[in-house]
């Protein structure tokens, strides 16, 4: 499948946002995908934000890659998901009007995932709910030099997943999160937080589940 992939800014309320966007042929959806913890080196070039990425260009869908606030050439400063969160509805919102009215993706990888919980909330707030959702390395609970996450509930089939060696945020958060939503999570055995060596296995998940 050809690929194109290029950079692109959107216009959000603190100025440019920078973001990468890989569009397929004849593209049946848009993916959005957020990146890592900004003030931890958390950026679009992040190697799980890449996979997830890929992954749904793969599948047919244009994956946009945004900087969050601060970040390579976005503008603005690290708003705690607040702003994060605003930019993204905003991003959206301006690629629907160059690609149409498709179908929503979000995915998010971290402090990415917690700000997708509270864009898929808005969206759904504003009667467009996402068509699904995919979250990696969710941070959620108390994660040690961050801070204290208030992840929000998502829809029964959203796409959880975890390394069981994850150092940066515990599967426990994770299980603790989810297990009041009756929510599944799937365990990778021995990956860390950034799924070192087991991309791949991240990639066939996502591939195989993603049903929509």
């Amino acid at each position: 499948m050809k690929i194109n992939e290029e950079t692109v800014f959107f216009s959000g309320a603190a100025g440019p946002v920078e973001t990468i966007v890989e569009t397929p042929a004849d593209p049946r959806g848009i993916a959005l995908v957020c990146h890592p913890h900004p003030l931890f080196g958390g950026a679009n070039t992040n190697k799980v934000t890449q996979t997830l990425a890929r992954t749904f260009a793969r599948l047919g869908y244009v994956a946009l890659r945004p900087n969050f606030r601060g970040v390579g050439a976005s503008a603005g400063t690290h708003d705690d998901g607040r702003g994060e969160c605003e930019d993204m509805l905003t991003v959206l919102a301006q690629a629907r009007q160059g690609f149409g009215e498709l179908p929503v993706a979000l995915a998010g990888f971290s402090f990415g995932a917690y700000v997708q919980t509270h864009v898929a909330q808005a969206l759904a707030d504003a009667g467009q709910a996402a068509q699904g959702m995919v979250l990696v390395g969710t941070a959620a609970g108390h994660v040690e030099g961050a801070r204290q996450y208030a992840t929000r509930a998502v829809p029964e089939d959203t796409l959880v997943i975890h390394g069981s060696a994850d150092e940066t945020v515990p599967l426990a958060n994770v299980f603790a999160w989810a297990e009041p939503q009756g929510l599944p999570v799937i365990v990778i055995p021995g990956a860390d937080h950034f799924f070192h060596r087991r991309l791949h296995i991240l990639r066939d998940i996502v591939s195989r589940s993603w049903r929509h």
